[in-house]
């Protein structure tokens, strides 16, 4: 098969689409035949040498994708050949094939069709894991997300407004913003123009947001903490402004807030089975109501992921940008 390999860490052009073995399934794993993948930033920091691969894991980027099951390993039950499915994955999604645990898999949603579903697994178990499982978002409540126009971001908007909450975004153009607030953001910020914490702050009455779904993760820290309200709990997802900040916990304490942070990738495989559980209970059914759908900005053939690579990476997008096979 052919797969997108990264022989020496660097830029986009260090992306190489080149043949390789094919992946063999393991006890609990199934084949899947890859249709589609989609580009998050951890892939943009394996391909620059700063995020390797778990151990075991495919050295191939790509932490999702939708295709059809070809291979069955053994004490496989539930799926069978043929199946068209999505999948969450540690790596290896940039290839024509890849092996999954089956804990991983996902149908592919009613209403979406089998190219789309590679926009949902990573953005649908991050955001349902962290606003819903560990901040335990509630309805009424407000919602602060980082990054709005983001694959992140789209997923969050859509499920904090599926659930009741009143959902603020950050985005840094009013096209972006715009588009946020078509997904049913009720309140826009521009980070470049305006301070998200006032703005927050004057719309919710004062009372600040009671979750914030966070990717910047050291350059927002103490704002972010500005920025909760009483109870409120942020959600460190992102890395993208640095990763050490100056922590006010006489701040944190008179607000009886708390703080998470969480990877997906590393996860155990029982920790990422039952979130992909939660996430097709909780999730599926909306989706196939028509309230939640893959945001897809673009989509580009698999051997040119380096392009694929530099949008992402400019934010020169809305949602996700999909690499297909064919």
């Amino acid at each position: 098969m052919y797969a997108i390999t990264i022989p020496e860490p660097g830029g986009p052009e260090a992306l190489v689409w080149d043949e390789v073995p094919d992946p063999v399934p393991g006890e609990g794993e199934v084949l899947v035949e890859v249709v589609a993948s989609a580009v998050n930033r951890a892939d943009i920091m394996q391909r620059q040498g700063y995020y390797d691969p778990p151990p075991g894991a495919s050295p191939y980027p790509g932490l999702e994708c939708s295709g059809r099951i070809v291979e069955l390993g053994s004490g496989v039950s539930g799926w069978s050949v043929g199946d068209e499915v999505c999948a969450l994955l540690a790596g290896g999604g940039y290839a024509e094939k890849v092996a999954v645990p089956a804990g991983q898999l996902l149908p592919v949603p009613e209403g979406v069709d089998l190219k789309q579903a590679a926009a949902l697994p990573e953005v649908a178990c991050t955001v349902w894991s962290n606003v819903f499982m560990i901040a335990h978002l509630r309805p009424g409540e407000n919602l602060l997300v980082h990054g709005g126009s983001s694959g992140i971001g789209t997923m969050a908007v859509q499920l904090g407004k599926a659930v009741g909450a009143r959902v603020a975004v950050t985005a840094g153009t009013k096209e972006k913003l715009d588009f946020c607030a078509e997904l049913g953001a009720d309140i826009l910020v521009n980070y470049r123009e305006q301070d998200f914490v006032a703005e927050v702050k004057q719309a919710t009455d004062g009372v600040g947001s009671d979750v914030i779904l966070d990717n910047m993760g050291a350059k927002y820290l103490d704002r972010n903490v500005q920025a909760l309200a009483v109870n409120g709990r942020l959600a460190i997802i992102g890395l993208q402004g640095g990763v050490k900040g100056e922590l006010n916990i006489g701040a944190l304490l008179g607000k009886r807030a708390a703080i998470s942070a969480t990877s997906l990738r590393a996860r155990p495989l029982g920790e990422k089975a039952a979130i992909v559980a939660a996430v097709r209970e909780h999730v599926w059914p909306l989706i196939a109501q028509g309230h939640v759908r893959p945001v897809v900005d673009r989509e580009l053939p698999m051997a040119d992921a380096a392009q694929a690579q530099r949008v992402v990476e400019a934010s020169e997008h809305i949602g996700k940008v999909l690499l297909v096979t064919r």
